[in-house]
């Protein structure tokens, strides 16, 4: 409970509002209802996008509002609340949420950048502009502008989109013919959340091996959570494909180094509250950020960065916006090791029904083995997997011995490949895309 009287509509404990809550922040809207605060859900679009669709029940909430794009009505639905907290549930209600934040006198990071923290062009000219070293990148005006920024560039881009998630229609170009294909195809589509793509940023491909650094911030003070470093694959057509991410130590020196890093970004953003999400590169000239989201990190990493540390950007969140003076006492404390703990994404070589998974019980044998995410079940389509959107599983691994985990690690790894995948027509085999 909070530790304040601050009270609801209806006398009870006031509300928490959280815009675009679906299944990957679930676990934070359950955290403060845990906590006595009913949960309130604003949809900042009209129709649910169909990435999320069947993945939570709107029963489960106090109250749900969809914003119809009439901004002067949804806060007044808002309002009548009388909301302890506004933010959001996901990428796609930042700037809503910082909206909403700013009207009501609530705490949060404020409109002035709210674009800035969306837009993944103006993110990285924001962080420079403040004095931090960052991508060589151009916001793209023409498939012929891109190809010939690339050009000049030299050696390999990174072409994207200039708003999306989970690594949609993120590709890796060895040639500026590769790039200008890469954005006709981003301009020609809609991305996860079922907008058309806006704009396309190509970048300077960074050599280094990436890192997540997940924090939550109250009043500017900042609490790093959980540090994880990716490990990639190529596969199925697809270059730097996340194929794991595996917890690092506290006591790493590159751990210290993302950390500051990663909070001189959150000052350049202007995150004053809530959780963050930074991607970052650490390259031989230091660390360069890859993009930022300034809400919770999804994939259940809460879950798993818990099971690693005995913390979570859940818990911190919850006390950043109910009981800010406990957060604010903690937010310095050491951190600690509880496991070495990895998430494993596999990757599918081959699409068409699926019949099952005929290795699994190897991996379910593995000393570390922890627990398993099905995404697609026996029977269901299984598709080439080329995001995070196409991934069949997720395995989870813990264990208190770090060359356990990196030994089982390394055997899922060998173990994902076509035999992995039993497909109910023989004939499917011919999608066969490449061992992964």
């Amino acid at each position: 409970m909070r530790d304040d009287n601050t009270a609801g509509r209806g006398g009870g404990p006031a509300p928490v509002v959280m815009v675009d809550v679906y299944a990957p922040t679930l676990r934070l809207a359950r955290a403060f209802q845990e906590a006595g605060h009913p949960v309130v859900r604003v949809q900042s679009t009209p129709s649910v996008p169909p990435v999320y669709r069947g993945s939570f029940r709107t029963e489960e909430f106090a109250d749900d509002i969809v914003d119809d794009g009439d901004f002067a009505s949804t806060l007044r639905a808002v309002a009548a609340h009388r909301p302890v907290a506004v933010l959001t549930g996901g990428e796609l209600g930042v700037e809503l949420a910082d909206r909403l934040a700013e009207a009501l006198g609530l705490a949060g990071n404020g409109t002035q950048l709210s674009a800035a923290r969306r837009h993944k062009h103006t993110q990285i000219e924001t962080i420079k502009a403040a004095g931090l070293p960052g991508t060589r990148q151009h916001l793209a005006a023409s498939a012929e502008d891109a190809a010939a920024w690339h050009r000049e560039l030299g050696g390999r881009a990174v072409v994207k989109p200039v708003r999306s998630a989970g690594n949609d229609h993120v590709s890796f170009c060895a040639s500026p013919e590769e790039t200008a294909a890469a954005y006709e195809k981003i301009m020609a589509a809609t991305n996860i959340f079922s907008f058309r793509n806006e704009g396309v940023v190509v970048q300077e491909h960074l050599e280094g091996t990436e890192y997540v650094v997940n924090t939550v911030s109250r009043d500017g003070h900042h609490r790093c959570t959980d540090v994880w470093r990716y490990m990639k694959i190529s596969a199925n057509g697809v270059t730097d494909r996340i194929s794991a991410a595996v917890s690092t130590h506290p006591g790493s020196p590159e751990r210290a180094r993302l950390i500051e890093y990663g909070f001189e970004v959150l000052d350049a953003l202007e995150v004053r509250h809530g959780p963050a999400h930074l991607e970052i590169m650490l390259t031989p000239d230091g660390p360069r950020l890859v993009e930022a989201g300034i809400r919770l990190c999804g994939a259940d990493a809460a879950y798993f960065a818990r099971l690693a540390a005995g913390e979570s950007q859940i818990e911190r969140t919850v006390d950043a916006y109910l009981r800010p003076e406990r957060f604010l006492a903690s937010v310095g404390d050491a951190h600690r090791v509880e496991r070495h703990v990895a998430m494993a994404y596999l990757t599918s070589p081959v699409s068409g029904t699926l019949a099952g998974y005929p290795l699994l019980p190897q991996v379910e044998a593995l000393e570390s083995f922890h627990n398993v995410h099905i995404a697609v079940p026996e029977g269901g389509r299984l598709p080439l997997t080329v995001d995070d959107t196409t991934e069949p599983m997720m395995i989870g691994l813990a264990h208190a011995s770090e060359h356990v985990l990196a030994r089982d690690l390394n055997t899922v790894h060998y173990l994902d490949g076509a035999g992995f995948y039993a497909l109910a027509d023989l004939a499917d085999l011919a999608d066969l895309g490449g061992g992964a």
